[in-house]
């Protein structure tokens, strides 16, 4: 490869980074490297560049992207340059690294990332990193690099042995347990909890989003043994416990504003409710190190996170007519309130039709979501690109199957493979409805699709 930036030798090295070092999508489990020694050392040759500013670390099975990118909106808003770390990208590889102000939004530039991985891929090949771990490591270079005040990390998988876990913040934000990647965190929520609760740090305040009696113990056990012994703290088991909180617990600072908020708030979809006391919750946390005390300014900035820090897919309306709905909910307690939501819809005559657009990885459990999905919706199967995908073909047969089970009758439906001519054919099929709704979801890179092509026109 050649040493020379142009934008077709970049476009090149970005194809070679995805067929080279594992992606998460291509790769699944393949992607995954268990212990983070090779990322402590790779950090250790960058100079640990994330020590030059705080950090505010999130994990959780859902809401994670939501959460991170309210917090990094609000810090954005009281005048702080933010950067923001998540994944995966929807429209382009650049929008994993950002830096949000209250002028607005940049991504990580094409030349940073040309000249970081000319300068680094000796090692990357030499450590066998993931693509993951490259992106976290130029992330934390890039931030560096441009002074930022602070910076929101959002995990990739799990948080033990996730590769941004060599940070140490001023604040952790786990937002909920749920069954997802099973075959790498746990059968079981104490297990997938245990793996999150893996980023608690000692002496660093921890905000767990929604409490649950088979998890909360796993994260009241964690703070205190990591905790108990450190002389702050002088064995006093009450003041190590104030380190953690439950937000569905508490009632945070603006709390009573949420109805005007949630109706006004550009990131819909019923279960921002949550993310959004979650972040409220973490605000109180992080005004001990950041000016937070106008409120206005806070209040505006969670209700326009989505325009300020660019965040796709999360109940994002592509048309009105027909209404097209996109979101990344993809495990059962991430499409449970939005299939409600669609339920809900129906029942109550606010939509007349409903086609879903729906496609998975092949390693999903589909019978864990299948019962979810509306009789009363049409279909159009679908599936992503990358070699993990399930095809749209499989994954009919999976829906008549798990209708068998059920004891029910297939909702009408049709098979295409290509998310964009699926999404053609839900718009032909809505047609006939009066007042319908297309709802496109299943997996964040059949959205990712269907969103590029939109913004492509």
């Amino acid at each position: 490869m050649e040493n020379i930036f142009s934008e077709s030798a970049y476009n090149d090295m970005i194809e070679r980074l995805f067929l080279r070092f594992p992606s998460f999508q291509n790769a699944g489990t393949g992607a995954y490297r268990p212990g983070i020694a090779n990322m402590e050392f790779a950090d250790q040759l960058l100079g640990r560049p994330h020590r030059n500013y705080k950090i505010i670390h999130v994990a959780g099975t859902n809401g994670k992207g939501s959460v991170s990118s309210m917090l990094a909106s609000v810090l954005a808003a009281s005048g702080l340059k933010v950067g923001l770390y998540t994944s995966p990208h929807i429209l382009d590889f650049r929008e994993r690294s950002r830096i949000v102000t209250d002028r607005g939004v940049r991504y990580i530039t094409k030349e940073f990332i040309w000249d970081f991985f000319i300068k680094w891929k000796d090692m990357f090949d030499h450590l066998d990193l993931s693509l993951f771990e490259i992106s976290t490591l130029m992330a934390f270079e890039w931030f560096s690099c441009e002074g930022v005040d602070a910076a929101v990390i959002e995990t990739g998988l799990g948080g033990r042995l996730d590769s941004t876990n060599v940070v140490t913040p001023v604040l952790t934000v786990i937002t909920n347990i749920g069954l997802d990647h099973c075959s790498i965190l746990g059968d079981t929520l104490p297990e997938i909890a245990y793996e999150k609760a893996g980023i608690i740090k000692s002496c660093v305040p921890v905000v767990v989003g929604e409490s649950h009696v088979e998890t909360d113990a796993v994260f009241e056990r964690k703070v205190f043994y990591t905790n108990i012994t450190e002389p702050r703290f002088m064995g006093d088991k009450d003041a190590v416990m104030s380190l953690l909180r439950f937000a569905d617990k508490t009632e945070p600072a603006m709390w009573d504003r949420r109805t005007d908020m949630l109706e006004k708030m550009d990131l819909q979809g019923s279960y921002q409710c949550r993310n959004l006391r979650t972040a409220m919750a973490a605000i109180e946390f992080l005004a001990a190190e950041f000016d937070l005390s106008d409120q206005v300014a806070l209040i505006d900035a969670l209700v326009h996170t989505a325009a300020r820090t660019e965040l796709h897919g999360r109940w994002e309306k592509m048309s009105e007519n027909p209404c097209i709905i996109c979101d990344i909910g993809h495990n059962e307690h991430g499409l449970l309130p939005n299939m409600n939501k669609l339920s809900e819809m129906l029942a109550s005559g606010e939509i007349g039709g409903l086609v879903i657009v729906y496609g998975i990885m092949s390693d999903k459990d589909f019978s864990s979501v299948a019962y979810l999905l509306p009789e009363a919706a049409e279909y159009v199967f679908t599936s992503a690109p990358g070699t993990r995908a399930l095809s749209a073909a499989a994954l009919a047969q999976r829906y008549e199957e798990a209708c068998r089970c059920m004891g029910r009758c297939c909702s009408p439906y049709e098979v295409e493979q290509d998310p964009v001519v699926a999404l053609r054919k839900a718009v032909e099929r809505s047609r006939s409805m009066t007042d319908p709704l297309i709802y496109v979801g299943g997996s964040t890179y059949v959205v990712a699709e269907v969103i590029r092509s939109y913004k492509d026109r």
